[in-house]
């Protein structure tokens, strides 16, 4: 092994794998609680410049880790003999994947329409792929440290930026606004199963067929292994089970739209005053 692979192979270092509601989990669970509370007590009010300040840390933080993802589990070491094999399943572009590539442009771009429009996609949508692992980790959990941390950190980041933005967003709490997510997933939804169609017929052409790409686990391909969605896969037709799972997050995300604009309410956060 050569220098870079040691480090990476120092990086997978083992534990016993997390429960679900285990002390490993119920700390990260109090440690995203703490998180989103101090931020938006701290930030709720911040100026445009530090908004595009905190975002641009949270995704570099957010990214580094992606990265030490994908290299450890590409790395596989037998008697200081290391293998290099990309691992498909682990491509990152799973829809609790989406702040890597939809952040930028609530940082970047000038125009506040397009800002505005990340922003409700990352407070409704985003905030509940961080809510539904939160909640209910499943296999997510392995034996490797680092992977529990960055599966962990980067979930808890979503519920924390999904509730700032929220905050950030108080006074423009309307359809409008909620329609802006849509939009982004729409444009996700169809990215995805753009490149399980394209990744697929590229990966049967060399002869791997077998190999499992399924990115927001859409493919007509492979099995859904979502809790609930899992379970409706096998027995309807695909087309079926796709307008259930586009309905069903769009659903869920208006459920939370909705449970948000009631707790501004409640708050007093909110003023008569819409904005567009």
């Amino acid at each position: 092994m050569n220098l870079f692979e040691k480090l990476v192979h120092i990086w997978q270092a083992d534990m016993p794998t997390p429960a679900s509601f285990g002390v490993w989990h119920i700390a990260f669970l109090l440690l995203t609680v703490g998180a989103a509370i101090l931020c938006v007590w701290r930030w709720r009010d911040a100026s445009d410049k530090t908004r595009r300040r905190f975002l641009l840390v949270a995704w570099i933080v957010m990214v580094t880790l992606e990265v030490y993802k994908q290299l450890v589990f590409s790395l596989d070491v037998t008697d200081d003999v290391a293998d290099w094999s990309y691992q498909w399943y682990a491509f990152p572009f799973q829809f609790c994947s989406s702040p890597l590539y939809v952040l930028p442009f609530a940082i970047f771009p000038k125009s506040e329409r397009v800002r505005s429009t990340v922003m409700s996609f990352l407070a409704t949508f985003s905030l509940f792929g961080g809510l539904a692992v939160m909640a209910y980790p499943g296999d997510v959990f392995i034996s490797m440290i680092g992977i529990n941390i960055q599966t962990m950190v980067h979930h808890g980041s979503q519920i924390v930026l999904g509730i700032l933005m929220v905050a950030w967003n108080r006074r423009r709490m309307n359809m409008r606004f909620f329609a802006k997510g849509l939009i982004v997933f729409g444009i996700l939804a169809v990215g995805a199963m753009a490149m399980n169609l394209g990744v697929h017929a590229a990966l049967v052409a060399a002869g791997m067929g077998d190999i499992t790409f399924n990115m927001f686990f859409i493919s007509p391909y492979h099995d859904c292994t979502l809790p609930v969605l899992s379970s409706i896969y096998p027995v309807v037709p695909y087309p079926a089970f796709l307008a259930l799972y586009l309905l069903g997050f769009s659903a869920v995300a208006g459920l939370i739209f909705a449970l948000e604009k009631g707790i501004l309410c409640l708050m007093g956060w909110r003023n008569r005053k819409r904005e567009a």
